[in-house]
């Protein structure tokens, strides 16, 4: 009995692994394209709701229409909002293809590799 339980823990927790290895490279895929020299920009956002929207649409204006080529994408990640911020950012998101939304923790991932490949 002992045993049956030891094995369903390790499989489990390699279920697990295999997962979390699988969720990084989606969002690494899905919210970058690192093959691309440019600048990207991330703004990160925490209980803003109200003033989100006005803030968001003047950057992103002074970005998509001004001479900015460079910028290649803008990362709008949310730290764990109490408010509804994250569906702010999402509403971005499907107008304007521009746009990468993420979570802070997918973000920090991210973030994470790309430190990694490049040392």
């Amino acid at each position: 009995m002992l045993d049956f339980i030891l094995n369903t823990l390790v499989y489990i927790l390699a279920i697990y692994g295999i997962i979390e290895i699988i969720k990084t490279v989606y969002y690494i895929m899905e919210y970058t394209n690192l093959s691309e020299d440019g600048i990207y920009i991330i703004i990160a956002t925490k209980n803003q709701e109200g003033r989100l929207e006005g803030i968001l649409r003047s950057i992103l204006f002074k970005i998509m229409y001004g001479k900015e080529d460079e910028i290649k994408k803008v990362i709008l990640t949310d730290l764990s909002s109490k408010d509804n911020t994250f569906n702010v950012l999402k509403k971005f998101k499907r107008e304007n293809d521009y746009v990468a939304v993420s979570t802070w923790k997918e973000c920090k991932e991210i973030i994470d590799m790309i430190d990694k490949t490049e040392k």
